[in-house]
């Protein structure tokens, strides 16, 4: 399943609040591009992005959102878990990117311990900046 059956509510910029879903959750690392930017591409995994984002489980718990803490944050695209990293290789600077993460590329056996289910984790990430 792709990511069609995700609702996210917004415009780059916006704080998707709360992500609905229906159906089943996807299989396998998906990602959607739902706002094309139009600067500099992330090349690589050693490139640095600044970004906003908002992750909820697939359960509808969000655990985590630099949009409500007010706070966008940087890293290196292989610093941060290994689904992100590849799915903003090759995205552009001023893209919103819709993210599921299966357990296997995000956070192994503790996804369970630290989210409370199995299911993939969603994101959605404005891409503010990239610096290669």
């Amino acid at each position: 399943m792709a990511l069609e059956n995700v609702i996210v509510e917004g415009m780059f910029g916006d704080d998707p609040v709360d992500l609905q879903f229906e159906g089943s959750a996807p299989t396998g690392l998906q990602v959607q591009v739902l706002k094309e930017g139009e600067g500099k591409v992330a090349e690589n995994l050693n490139t640095k992005v600044y970004v906003n984002y908002h992750g909820q489980s697939w359960d509808g718990k969000v655990f985590d959102s630099s949009f409500q803490r007010g706070e966008p944050i940087g890293f290196g695209l292989n610093q941060v878990i290994k689904g992100w990293g590849d799915a903003l290789v090759g995205k552009k600077e001023g893209s919103r990117v819709l993210i599921s993460v299966p357990k296997e590329l995000g956070y192994g056996e503790q996804t369970k311990s630290m989210f409370g289910s199995e299911e993939p984790l969603v994101f959605v990430v404005d891409i503010l900046y990239v610096r290669n």
